[in-house]
């Protein structure tokens, strides 16, 4: 099956309804109808690959064919509704990281993460948990407390998919959140609007919606809230009774208060649409709002994050060419596709450290804004830096003790030659989705050096290949 995959020619990638102007927005009723392969836009590797490098954190051989064997919609019910064993993997991976959190590093944690990403049967949580670190943005520089970061990813985690209210109800009492915005004390006297402010403008709302004295009054009914020796704790002398005005409301109000009335404004619900339409469709466009606000509308019903993550993910629109190739991967991502597309592990903690110098350093997002992604992620050193990494997983000493072998997995899957394993790197890391000339120089510069060995060469395609500009988009 495999080497006849291989001979398949392929659709082009796809596009949007095959009649509407590239310019042009579609209708939100297209936009979010389910995605129903047919003649004109089928359900092909190209679409495969799209949906794990979204949803997954990428995919191996075995798992796109089986993808284009079972479908889009069973695929799509196997990533939405992880398989039991899931729970069971969480659990011993949870341990795994408490006996790593005892310092005030949270290196270990990192590392823990890495490889809970790259193994898990639950891939589309972990996705899920890496945006929600990005949006809560808390970094351990600040709260210097590895068994407080690891409460925090955990609640990330365990929120993920579930309802928003409980998480941002969760995070605004998160002894790391507090710790790492310098909210950890909070007195009636002196009301700190070092979470507040964040919680208004970037965790709920979004900028310019509340007023300078909505913050305020808010943060006194943030007073009494304290950390101490990494632990949350209440003082009731220190909380104000006194009544507040926030967002139009008047009450004697606590921060369960100044949660449900961020939720019951109509910007919440948009916000975190938005938000997540950045991660999941597209980083490149910034949607009209009669796009948004079906998804927005539906969503401020119940705050469900799992349904309006599987609309988005089932929709025409993820399918179409307005989200194909259109967000840049993180160097995590980056790491991730590499590594599982060829079914193996790498030592994690070195991979932590070289991910961290090509920026994204785990448990530390430079600003209570996260990670600013997008071009930031692929500037000249950057991608420098991308390309020694790839030659690091792929090399056959030093750093990564030939952990990755390309060649060993195409003899796997029965592409026994040269010509026929280029050609399997290429299906696997790009779904050989690439102007033809580009494809043409790559597999005829395999021979290169007729002296090394098929491994050799093989190795240094692999690199190549994920080297391609087309490599770096999810």
């Amino acid at each position: 099956m495999a080497n006849d995959a291989m001979d398949t020619p392929q659709k082009p990638a796809p596009d949007d309804s095959g009649s509407r102007p590239a310019g042009d927005w579609p209708e939100a009723d297209w936009a979010w109808a389910p995605y129903e392969p047919d003649q004109q836009r089928p359900w092909t590797l190209e679409r495969a690959g799209h949906l794990y490098r979204r949803a997954a954190l990428g995919a191996n051989w075995a798992q796109l064919q089986l993808a284009l064997s079972a479908g889009c919609r069973l695929t799509l019910d196997k990533l939405l509704r992880p398989p039991p064993e899931a729970l069971s993997f969480n659990h011993t991976y949870d341990q795994y990281e408490a006996s790593a959190a005892g310092s005030d590093s949270a290196d270990a944690l990192r590392a823990w993460w890495l490889r809970r990403m790259i193994e898990s049967p639950d891939p589309l949580r972990e996705c899920l948990t890496l945006f929600w670190h990005n949006h809560f943005a808390v970094s351990n520089g600040e709260v210097k407390n590895g068994r407080a970061m690891l409460h925090y990813v955990q609640m990330l985690r365990r929120n993920a998919l579930g309802d928003f209210r409980l998480l941002l109800g969760e995070m605004v009492q998160s002894p790391a959140v507090l710790l790492g915005l310098q909210a950890a004390a909070n007195r009636r006297a002196q009301p700190n609007e070092n979470l507040v402010r964040p919680l208004f403008e970037s965790f709920a709302l979004g900028p310019q919606v509340a007023s300078d004295e909505d913050v305020h009054q808010a943060a006194r009914a943030f007073t009494g809230l304290f950390v101490f020796q990494g632990r949350r704790r209440e003082i009731p002398r220190e909380h104000d009774e006194g009544v507040k005005d926030i967002l139009g409301q008047t009450g004697n109000f606590g921060r369960a208060d100044v949660v449900r009335i961020l939720l019951e404004q109509d910007a919440a619900s948009r916000w975190i649409v938005r938000r997540l339409y950045r991660w999941l469709i597209s980083e490149i466009d910034d949607p009209p709002a009669d796009l948004i606000e079906p998804l927005a509308k539906d969503f401020a019903e119940d705050y469900d994050i799992l349904r309006l993550t599987e609309r988005m993910l089932r929709s025409n629109l993820f399918f179409s060419d307005r989200a194909y190739r259109r967000r840049v991967k993180s160097p995590v991502e980056f790491a991730c596709h590499i590594i599982k597309g060829l079914e193996a592990t790498v030592p994690t903690s070195r991979l932590g450290d070289q991910l961290a110098r090509l920026g994204q350093n785990l448990y530390h997002p430079p600003t209570v804004k996260g990670w600013a992604g997008g071009r930031h992620w692929i500037h000249s050193a950057a991608l420098t830096g991308r390309a020694n990494l790839a030659a690091a997983l792929l090399g056959e000493e030093k750093a990564y003790a030939d952990k990755l072998d390309p060649w060993h997995l195409a003899q796997k899957y029965l592409f026994a030659d040269e010509k026929s394993a280029g050609q399997f790197l290429l299906k696997l890391f790009v779904q050989d989705d690439l102007d033809p000339s580009t494809r043409e120089t790559l597999l005829q510069g395999q021979d290169a050096n007729p002296a090394d060995s098929p491994s050799e060469r093989i190795r240094r395609l692999a690199g190549r290949i994920v080297s391609l500009p087309e490599f770096q988009l999810a």
